[in-house]
C-alpha cells in the first residue's frame, strides 16, 4: 500500500501564493469568555459560535479560498468540565443533522479529522455519511478537527507509514511522511487565525504550519465578523512570503510571478 500527495512542501519547493488565501485554519477560542461577559452560561457562547461558523464559511467562499480548516476540539478538551464537554458533543451532533444538508446545497466538501475512537457511535456514523454525501463537491472544502492533536496527527502518520513500508526504516523522508497526516488532502495553510486574544498554536497543525502566516485577535470568537475577517485577510496581503529566501530575491521573481498570474 502506498500514498502520495498531491500538493507541495513548503519546506522542500516555493508554494505559489496569492492575495486571497487558498488554505485558511482557524482556532476559534473565546466562545466562553464572550458567554461569560454577558452573564451566561457558557454553553450560549458556543451556541453562538456556531452562528459564526456559517459566516466565516460564506465569506470564505465570498473571496474565493478554497480550504477552511476550524480546530472545533482539540484532544486537551477532554480535560474540560464533564458537562461542557458533553454539550459540545451534542452541540456537534445536532449542528451536523441541521448543516450539512446546507453545505452539500451549497458546493461545500466537509471533512472531519482526528481521533474520532472516542467518539459515540452514532456521532461517527453521521460523520461519515456526511462526508459520503458531500465527497463530490468542490467549491470549498471545510475540515473540521474534533479530537484532534498535531502530535496525534505526526504520530497516526509515522505508524501508518512504518506498517506500510518497513523495507524504507531508517531512510524515511519528509515525502513519505506527508501523505498519512490527516490534512493530506489540503495544501498547507497560507493564513491561521487565532481569535480570543491567545497567541499560541495549542498543538494545532503542528507539521503543516511550517511556514503559514499567522494572525491573533483579542475578538472573540462569537464577535468574529467580516469586518474582523477581512482584517485577517488584509494583514495576510500585506505579509512578505519568503520561504527562506531573501526580500531582494522576491524583487527578481516577481516579473515571473507576475507573468503567471500570481502574487509573489
Amino acid at each position: 500500500m502506498s500514498q502520495t500527495s498531491q500538493f507541495a512542501s513548503s519546506t522542500r519547493t516555493i508554494p505559489q501564493a496569492g492575495d486571497v488565501p487558498r488554505h485558511i485554519a482557524i482556532i476559534m477560542d473565546g466562545n466562553g469568555r464572550w458567554a461569560k461577559k454577558r452573564f451566561l452560561p457558557r454553553v450560549a457562547g458556543h451556541k453562538r459560535g456556531v452562528e459564526t461558523v456559517r459566516k466565516v464559511v460564506r465569506a470564505c467562499m465570498d473571496r474565493g479560498v478554497e480550504y477552511l480548516t476550524l480546530f472545533a476540539f482539540s484532544s486537551e478538551n477532554w480535560r474540560r468540565p464533564v458537562e461542557e464537554v458533553s454539550f459540545l458533543m451534542g452541540l456537534f451532533l445536532r449542528s451536523l443533522e441541521q448543516e450539512v444538508a446546507r453545505l452539500n446545497e451549497n458546493g461545500i466538501r466537509l471533512r472531519v479529522v482526528g481521533d474520532l475512537s472516542r467518539f459515540d457511535a452514532p456521532l461517527v456514523a453521521l460523520i461519515r455519511r456526511s462526508e459520503q454525501l458531500t465527497e463530490n463537491n468542490a467549491r470549498l472544502t471545510l475540515t473540521i478537527a474534533a479530537n484532534y492533536g498535531g502530535r496525534w496527527d505526526i504520530m497516526q502518520a509515522v505508524n501508518r507509514l512504518i506498517v506500510a513500508h518497513p523495507e524504507k526504516a531508517g531512510h524515511y523522508q519528509e515525502e513519505d511522511l506527508a501523505p498519512w497526516l490527516a490534512l493530506a488532502y489540503a495544501p498547507e495553510p497560507d493564513l491561521f487565525i487565532r481569535t480570543g486574544g491567545e497567541q499560541r498554536v495549542s498543538n494545532f497543525l503542528l507539521w503543516q504550519l511550517a511556514y503559514t502566516e499567522l494572525h491573533f485577535t483579542d475578538v472573540l470568537w462569537p464577535a468574529f465578523d467580516s469586518a474582523s475577517f477581512q482584517r485577517a485577510i488584509d494583514s495576510y496581503r500585506h505579509r512578505e512570503r519568503r520561504f527562506g529566501r531573501t526580500s531582494e530575491q522576491l524583487v527578481v521573481a516577481a516579473p515571473v510571478s507576475q507573468a503567471d498570474g500570481e502574487n509573489a
